[in-house]
Parts: structure tokens; C-alpha cells; sequence
């Protein structure tokens, strides 16, 4: 159906539901962690950052086999704290809170995951307030719209956020290209001020 209206409509607008099923890990308990051990334990509060709790190798290998687990390249979303953080799961040994560290299990012949992640840093969520502190629930994920191109668009679109991103946040590439470009209006400015015919 979603190609269907690409195909007719060049986009679709759909409930990011429709595209896949919401995700969590298993619940670790307070008694499997550590200070230190095998396999980095992310929670809220190290989300994005450094780990500073462990779980054993078995206890990672038991859960990661038999409940939900990110497939290398799914967009985890912090559901709680810094609401909508996303971090893209590079697919390295690490073990995310239950309910708080959350991500969809989409399709990536209908959309590629980082269409989504691009989607998901315009924040097309509601946030529950009603509680004592603001949390994104299942349902406020999966009742955001977006609008998904043909994967051709999304490619497209991707490699363009993508260099922008590059040129705006990533120092070793950035910032030497804008010194490169900067360089060559000297030196085409200089060359012009300096030259001068002979009369």
C-alpha cells in the first residue's frame, strides 16, 4: 500500500506504526550490572555518551538471543530524559535500558533507517506530560507521521543531509575544507591585486 501511494503520489504519509513494530531490550535487573565487566550497559543517563554500569557476557548473550535486539544500523531513541535523542546502534556488544532506550523494527526495503533518523531529529512525536516527568510512550512513537519518499528520494536526500552534517559537525572534515576553500579565495584575490600590466 505504501508503494502504491509513492508510486501515485510520489510520498506517503504514515504513522511510523505502520512501518514496524516498537522495540526494547530485556529489562536488566540492578543485581546484573557492575562497575565493570564484558558488555557496556547504556542507560538513560549514559545514552549517547560512556557507559558507566556492565553486564556479563552470558547475561548479554542469553537476553540478546532471546528478546528484542537492534540490528546493526536501527535508530535507538531515548524515550525518557533527553526525549527523542537518537543514536544510530553501530552493531559493537552494548545492552540498552528497557522502555527508555527504544527503537523501530522498520523495514528497509520500504524505509532505510537513516531516512529515519533524519525524520526522527524533527521530533514528529507527541511527549506525554500528564505523569510527574515528560516521557515518549510506544504509542506516541507509533502515531507520528511522517512522509516516506520512494527509497531513490530517500538515498538522495540522505547523501545531502548527510554532507551537511560533515560540514557542519565533523571538525576533520569541515572545518579543513572550509580552510581549503578560504585558501583558494586568497590566493585568487592576491594573484589579481598583484598582477599588473605592464604599460
Amino acid at each position: 500500500m505504501i508503494k502504491l501511494w509513492q508510486y501515485v503520489f510520489g510520498s506517503a504519509k504514515i504513522k511510523i506504526g505502520d512501518i514496524g513494530k516498537i522495540c526494547m531490550c530485556k529489562r536488566i535487573m540492578k543485581s546484573e550490572t557492575a562497575e565493570q565487566g564484558d558488555i557496556p550497559f547504556y542507560k538513560i543517563g549514559t545514552f549517547g555518551g560512556k557507559a558507566n554500569a556492565y553486564i556479563s557476557m552470558e547475561t548479554y548473550e542469553k537476553y540478546k538471543s532471546q528478546y528484542s535486539f537492534p540490528k546493526k544500523g536501527d535508530i535507538l531513541i531515548s524515550a525518557a530524559g533527553t526525549i527523542g535523542r537518537t543514536v544510530i546502534y553501530d552493531g559493537e556488544p552494548a545492552y540498552y535500558q528497557d522502555s527508555n532506550i527504544v527503537w523501530v523494527d522498520n523495514d528497509e526495503k520500504i524505509v532505510l533507517n537513516k531516512y529515519l533518523y533524519y525524520c526522527y531529529q524533527l521530533n514528529p512525536w507527541s511527549i506525554s506530560t500528564g505523569g510527574t516527568i515528560a516521557r515518549l510512550y510506544n504509542d506516541n512513537i507509533s502515531n507520528a507521521v511522517i512522509t516516506i519518499p520512494p527509497l531513490a528520494e530517500q538515498k538522495h536526500i540522505i547523501s545531502i543531509l548527510d554532507r551537511f552534517n560533515s560540514l557542519c559537525n565533523d571538525i576533520s572534515e569541515g572545518l579543513p575544507a572550509e580552510i581549503e576553500a578560504r585558501q583558494k579565495q586568497y590566493e585568487y584575490y592576491r594573484d589579481k591585486l598583484l598582477s599588473f600590466k605592464e604599460l
